[in-house]
């Protein structure tokens, strides 16, 4: 039977579908100190206490080794189907994770916390199945021995002689919000493991772990660590735990390598733990670094993994000089301790003095912690780098031809009768520009050789013979191959640092530069193609990006590297589609080199700000090199200035939707304030002057009677005005009116907009003054015609009766101005011009609320001038009185003949 995890469609929806919890589920962990102590009986004994209380418990996966009492336990609980992964030789048995987080009860049971998980499930460890558990709000029971801890591991093999294969970080541990330990003496123990209550007499394995000896020595370090973890838990219930960062020990671990590096790592966990101090991790890369074989570059990978899972943060140097570059770290970031490991072998011959005699000359005042450790002869003998150097047949002939032009200008000097010193500079120079043009070592100790051979077949007595009559000529030979070879070394270590400079001064312009991108960006989408793109930069690798939109996943973005001819949907199948869904979801890294998900193409990080997922970025992995140290580094700080860009963003349009919410706050309180003011006046006049017509008609004469009917339709065309400029100013705000531009005269528009003015218009003189007849404006007429409207009835409305009002049209250049002037009193103040087009201002004027507005009409004429792509504004009439203008783009008049 195929596991889930391979089916696409299914993980896909199984993701998808999950159910939603706010609140991080709660972890109990029972600890033992040996297998058989009772930590599963104990587990189900308080599962039954629970159920009784009502709480919803499922029973996940339960190892009872056919023991009849475990067995009995079970009565009662439900108990959820395993998983059977199937592969070619057998099948085994898991855990169903999807089906959990599916039914997702309030408590599941979980054995064996640091049980590794078959091939073909979605996580390595069975702690990373709980670490989903409880992100999905599900409370999670389960069980461990405490020699199963990851910073133990060396401490545990030196009592039992044994080296535990299934292991947890302490991370996972600590982070327990209830620790119980279950306790039994270790002579009831080992009665019990006589009596076969623990395991078969055909199964046991495990006999010569179970001496009174050992199991003392392992009780001891569980009640320490129980002990420990409970303290833990106490000071951050009481909020009594170390808060100030500079009284924290900071412990520096140097990392290599050697499989026995993880011992030294271990035990700077332990340490740091201990003080309650920071962790760092060092990595200094020297020109050898390339140099790793496949294996070492792996161990490797393995202990900064190690590292990370101890909380180790990661820092990387470069630099031949390893002491060096370990005592800059300390000294710039404040370190307090180092821990190294040092082997028990001597060094042989002249070797390099030891690190830690260099440390300790650099640093005096600084602990340095020593950790011994051992390894087989055969692998302490291995080179860290290759062992046969590959031939190049370009270097061989740049080798070839560099040593011919040598000889010929050596035999040129003999010619001249030049000392055998000058012959021997040219062939050292030679060697020196070998060791600059070529790859490798081999090549320029070859050259060295040659040099010394060639010298002496040459110019040497008997010439054309390797023979030397002269007894001072082995000596030549000799200084002559040790200067070619510390010129040869010397050449190509300053190219390897010019070469590691060059590097890391790209790289770090690269971060440089997603810097100021990333702020030059203008929204999120930007930010994610800038992003991407400097990723591309960096890594030389394709990258997809995922962005997210109201808590949903979008489709994918592609971003191969140049001269790429991948097919991008081989990385965005089902498979990875669901990866990329999960780290949504989850809020963790997954994919290739890491143990979740990791058959997947592409390794996915999630672009988080705070504890929320902004996007989802995916690093092609296929057939490529895992990400270097330094790499993984810059891109973990590249991805984090793009979620400080993206949550900037997001704050931004955050900002301003509160802005525009307040605005139409402000709007909706103006317009009732507005209304609920000035309508009552008109609506009061007409309702009163209907009710005196209703009730008084028969006494009142034709001419009160026309006084009435004239002011109820005053009123209610003013509430009709009213009425039209809102929809007009809500639509054009809105973007919702369509603009009909067409060709109009000028004198058309004016004519149709004064049959449509105040009826208080005879009161005034009003005249039209044109340039050209046939002025041609292009506008939208109907809107136009609305803004003449609204400025002559204003001048009707402030002006006094018998004034002088003129509607005037002129062409200047490309555009037509017009203007509505009058010989009113005119406007003295500069802020009321400034704010006279403003939504709802209103100016004082002198006649009390005899004159009644919105100030609706002028920025109506505002928004639909600006609409045309021209502008209003108003200014002083000589010798007195207010001119109202604005511009419209010019139409030619074409003549046909």
């Amino acid at each position: 039977m195929a596991a889930k995890q391979n089916d696409a469609e299914s993980i896909f929806d199984q993701i998808t579908d999950l159910p939603v919890r706010k609140r991080r589920g709660r972890l109990k962990v029972y600890v033992g100190y040996a297998p058989g102590v009772g930590k599963t009986c104990a587990m189900l004994s308080d599962a039954h206490e629970e159920q009784k209380e009502g709480i919803d418990i499922v029973v996940g996966y339960i190892e009872h080794y056919a023991r009849p009492y475990t067995a009995a336990l079970l009565e009662g609980l439900e108990l959820l189907p395993y998983i059977k992964i199937s592969n070619k030789e057998s099948s085994t048995k898991e855990f169903d994770l999807d089906q959990a987080l599916q039914r997702s009860p309030d408590l599941i049971l979980l054995d064996d916390l640091a049980h590794t998980n078959a091939a073909g499930c979605r996580h390595k460890k069975r702690y990373q199945d709980v670490e989903e558990l409880l992100r999905a709000g599900i409370h999670v029971y389960t069980t461990m021995n405490v020699q199963q801890l990851e910073s133990l591991t060396d401490i545990v093999y030196s009592i039992t002689g044994i080296s535990v294969d299934e292991r947890i970080p302490d991370s996972v541990f600590d982070s327990a919000d209830q620790v119980e330990l279950v306790d039994i003496e270790p002579d009831d123990l080992i009665g019990r493991l006589n009596r076969g209550k623990i395991y078969p007499e055909e199964e046991n394995t495990q006999a010569h772990l179970f001496t009174k000896e050992k199991l003392t020595a392992l009780r001891e370090i569980a009640l320490r660590n129980t002990a420990s973890q409970l303290n833990r838990i106490a000071e951050q219930i009481s909020e009594q735990a170390i808060t100030k960062s500079d009284t924290k020990e900071h412990i520096l671990v140097c990392l290599s390598s050697a499989a026995s590096n993880k011992k030294v790592i271990r035990t700077a966990a332990r340490m740091a733990a201990a003080f309650h101090g920071h962790f760092t991790a060092l990595f200094v890369e020297t020109p050898e670094a390339r140099e790793l074989t496949s294996k070492n570059k792996a161990e490797l990978r393995e202990n900064l993994r190690l590292a990370e899972q101890m909380g180790a943060q990661i820092a990387t140097m470069y630099g031949d000089d390893i002491p060096g570059q370990i005592a800059e770290y300390v000294k710039t970031s404040h370190v307090s301790k180092i821990v190294l490991g040092r082997s028990p072998y001597k060094r042989r011959g002249l070797a390099k003095s030891n690190v830690m005699d260099k440390l300790t000359a650099l640093l005096p005042n600084i602990e340095i912690y020593i950790i011994p450790y051992t390894q087989s002869s055969l692998y302490k003998r291995l080179p860290f780098y290759e062992k046969y150097p590959m031939l190049s047949l370009a270097d061989t002939i740049k080798t070839i031809v560099i040593l011919a032009v040598c000889t010929i200008i050596g035999l040129w000097f003999k010619y001249l009768e030049f000392r055998e010193a000058n012959i021997i500079t040219v062939y050292i120079l030679g060697v020196l520009l070998n060791a600059i043009v070529t790859k490798g070592r081999m090549y320029s100790a070859i050259s060295s050789v040659m040099s010394v051979l060639v010298f002496n077949y040459f110019f040497t007595e008997p010439y054309y013979s390797l023979q030397a009559y002269d007894s001072g000529y082995p000596v030549t030979f000799l200084v002559m191959l040790a200067a070619s070879f510390m010129t040869s070394t010397l050449t190509m270590r300053v190219r390897e640092q010019a070469r590691q400079s060059a590097q890391k001064a790209y790289r770090t312009e690269v971060l440089l530069e997603t810097s100021r991108k990333l702020q030059q960006a203008k929204d999120s989408p930007a930010i994610i193609n800038e992003m991407a793109h400097q990723m591309v930069k960096l890594l030389d690798r394709m990258v997809i990006f995922y962005s997210v939109d109201q808590g949903v996943l979008l489709a994918p973005q592609f971003f191969p590297k140049k001269e790429s001819a991948v097919d991008p949907g081989v990385y965005t199948g089902g498979n990875e589609r669901a990866v990329a869904e999960w780290v949504y979801k989850n809020n963790k890294r997954a994919g290739a080199t890491t143990d979740t998900f990791f058959g997947a193409k592409c390794l996915y990080h999630a672009v988080r700000g705070g504890d929320q997922v902004l996007a989802v970025a995916a690093i092609v992995m296929d057939e490529e090199e895992p990400l270097e140290v330094f790499e993984n580094s810059l891109m973990l700080a590249m991805l984090g200035e793009c979620a400080l860009a993206l949550e900037k963003e997001k704050l931004n349009e955050r900002q301003q939707e509160i802005s525009m919410q307040i605005q139409q706050e402000q709007l909706r309180a103006s317009l009732l304030r507005s209304i609920s003011h000035d309508l009552r006046t008109p609506l009061t006049s007409i309702s009163g002057n209907a009710g005196i017509l209703l009730g008084n008609s028969e006494v009142l004469n034709e001419e009160q009677k026309k006084g009435l009917y004239t002011d109820i339709y005053d009123d209610s065309k003013w509430l009709i005005n009213l009425v039209e400029n809102l929809l007009s100013i809500s639509r054009i705000e809105g973007g919702t009116l369509n603009l009909n531009f067409q060709a109009e005269l000028m004198e058309e528009v004016i004519s149709e907009a004064l049959l449509h003015v105040n009826r208080n218009s005879v009161k005034h003189v009003i005249q039209t003054e044109l340039d050209d007849e046939l002025m041609m404006a292009r506008m939208d007429s109907r809107l136009i015609v609305q803004v003449l409207i609204n400025m002559i009835d204003n001048a009707i409305k402030y002006t006094q009766d018998g004034s002088h009002i003129t509607i005037s049209a002129r062409h200047e250049r490309h555009i037509v101005v017009v203007e509505i002037s009058d010989d009113g009193p005119g406007i003295s103040s500069e802020e009321v011009k400034v704010r006279l087009f403003e939504m709802f201002y209103t100016a004082d004027n002198i006649h009390g609320d005899g004159r009644r507005g919105l100030g609706l009409g002028l920025s109506l004429c505002k928004s639909i001038v600006n609409a045309h792509g021209g502008t209003i504004g108003v200014k002083d009439n000589v010798p007195k009185g207010t001119i109202f203008y604005f511009t419209l783009q010019a139409e030619e008049v074409n003549v046909h003949e």
